[in-house]
């Protein structure tokens, strides 16, 4: 069985929907991502920046959404939720999971986090600036790759689908970010996500 250090409206809520599509046992330990407040013991030893998700199983743990998404894909290739490391779409798999972890997901922290940026306080506003520019560049560049296709690897379904609906319920009007309007082949991707019923029992819709 799994373990996963979870918090509601983290990264780890991507790690729990490839879980339910995987189809196998996991168990979710509660933890927060609020600023100043205590993480288990057990999770800051595996990843000591406190952050989730959080991943265990017998033998091993790791951290990194990204990380570990490519893992249990690859653990579980009859899931069917990455291309085979030979395969053609593999390449384009891979630099999109870690230009949504580097890229996209800095962006948001810049935005959230603006603290984690700059020395002075004063400076924040500033970093949340750029991270909601930095978010429309980085997300007009998803826009462009997926194009006409049905999906990010075109008309194959992947665990990229899921990481890209996971990150656009991270867009908030009330950070000054782009609308998810503004790109809407992503935005066609994401509704179409929304409907898999994994998606609809870990985020309530």
């Amino acid at each position: 069985m799994y373990k996963l250090y979870y918090a509601t409206g983290s990264a780890s809520m991507g790690v729990r929907v490839v879980l339910e599509d995987i189809g196998v046992p996991y168990e979710l330990l509660d933890t927060t991502i609020e600023p100043g407040e205590p993480r288990p013991d057990a999770q800051l030893a595996v990843n000591p920046n406190g952050w989730v998700p959080v991943l265990l199983w017998d033998g091993g743990a790791m951290y990194e959404a990204a990380a570990i998404t490519v893992f249990l894909c690859d653990r579980h290739p009859e899931a069917g939720l990455a291309p085979a490391v030979d395969a053609p779409e593999r390449a384009q798999f891979l630099q999109t999971l870690v230009y949504f972890s580097n890229t996209v997901q800095t962006a948001y922290q810049q935005t959230y986090y603006p603290d984690r940026f700059v020395e002075d306080a004063a400076l924040e506003a500033d970093a949340v600036r750029r991270g909601c520019r930095r978010l429309r560049e980085s997300w007009g560049v998803i826009d462009r790759q997926i194009g006409e296709g049905r999906w990010v690897l075109g008309e194959r379904f992947s665990a990229a689908d899921i990481y890209l609906y996971m990150l656009t319920t991270w867009l908030s009007d009330a950070k000054g970010h782009p609308q998810l309007a503004e790109f809407p082949n992503v935005a066609r991707v994401a509704g179409a996500v929304a409907e898999r019923e994994s998606v609809q029992r870990v985020y309530g819709i």
